[in-house]
């Protein structure tokens, strides 16, 4: 049970639903820099519905004759939606691009615009996601005083940050992925193989390193999650011993002291930096002071050390910093119909939209 950022009564949300169809839940990819127009590499800016990344790529790169690593992709994005993203492939010939239709393609995938660049799509090589949510209701249109309530807890979101809570997405079903990840971490192999199987996941995973990864990142994600909630209210308030996080590329830097808080606090309150958290890692730097006594409370609580996710079990995580909270990169926007509300928002990289939901909807999201 993590803590909210905002303090609205959330009773006029009772039984609304997200993703009751995959249109109410779209997802536009902003990009890093747009295509220039010319170049080796097609850019297609695809549609795709009811399907992952993986299964789009996979489907694109059979037309085009090419391998599914050939593609390139700056992030991946959700089944149950209706997402835009870019997608590049290099040395494509145009009459290939102009089979790409929707009888070759199938349905839920189309291409809605084609460019040319000089590189490979990167993974991270975007500057976030605009999504546009519509939240249904029994009766159709929400209730009274929900669009003024959705508006006022998006305005303090905005004006605060929005806490940088890893969604549930991160931990699988029922977050049977922290255990496994720890047992990981501690190096217990013999446990690991037990409770693999015990899982229900597919046991030729049990051995595949990017797996593996994943379930120790999804222990990292669960221990940051904790000093992210020990730290709420005041996440955008610097305290001295912070690691300081410079969001427009991911520099660190101590706040050595109350002096250099006060310093500091304007550039913080202009969301130029945040106070950071850890990931936990033998090369990850820990704060000092009270920031670094509760990041230091809860590794020991966890019964591992950093040097533990360095194990060549835990496929050896070197570990990080994530800022504690993150800008909305744009004027978050409410509108109600017949059909419900409609939020529309936009986060940076690696930010969950369950979490704006959630400091709207609570832990009861439907």
């Amino acid at each position: 049970m993590l803590p909210f950022l905002t303090a609205f009564s959330r009773p006029s949300f009772a039984g609304a639903r997200v993703k009751a169809r995959p249109e109410d839940f779209v997802v536009e990819e902003l990009a890093l820099y747009e295509p220039s127009g010319t170049g080796t590499h097609a850019y297609l800016w695809i549609e795709k519905r009811g399907q992952n990344t993986h299964d789009a790529v996979r489907r694109i790169a059979k037309v085009l004759g090419k391998r599914d690593r050939d593609a390139g992709v700056a992030g991946l994005k959700d089944a149950q939606a209706v997402t835009r993203q870019w997608i590049s492939f290099e040395h494509v010939e145009p009459d290939k691009l102009a089979r790409l239709d929707a009888a070759a393609l199938g349905p839920g995938l189309q291409i809605l615009h084609v460019s040319r660049h000089g590189n490979k799509l990167k993974m991270g090589h975007l500057k976030g996601n605009r999504f546009v949510i519509r939240l249904r209701f029994e009766a159709g249109a929400a209730p009274a005083g929900a669009a003024n309530t959705a508006r006022a807890v998006l305005s303090e979101l905005q004006r605060r940050g929005v806490p940088n809570y890893y969604g549930e997405q991160r931990f699988g079903r029922g977050a049977g992925n922290v255990g496994l990840g720890r047992l990981l971490v501690q190096g217990d192999e013999a446990a690991f193989t037990q409770a693999f199987a015990a899982s229900g996941n597919n046991p030729a995973r049990a051995r595949d390193g990017k797996f593996r990864n994943l379930l120790v990142n999804a222990f990292q994600a669960e221990l940051f999650n904790q000093v992210l909630a020990r730290r709420m209210p005041e996440l955008g308030k610097f305290l001295p011993g912070d690691l300081a996080l410079l969001h427009r590329n991911g520099a660190v830097f101590k706040i050595e002291d109350a002096a250099a808080a006060e310093k500091e606090q304007p550039r913080a309150d202009a969301f130029e930096l945040s106070p950071s958290g850890p990931l936990y890692g033998p090369k990850t730097p820990l704060a000092e002071g009270e920031p670094g006594r509760i990041e230091r409370e809860v590794l020991a609580a966890s019964g591992v050390s950093v040097e533990d996710f360095g194990r060549k079990e835990a496929e050896r995580q070197p570990g990080a910093r994530r800022a504690l909270r993150i800008p909305l990169l744009e004027a978050p926007e409410v509108s109600e119909d017949a059909e419900g509300l409609v939020l529309k928002f936009a986060l940076p990289s690696g930010a969950y939209a369950t979490v704006v939901l959630r400091e709207l909807l609570g832990d009861a999201q439907e």
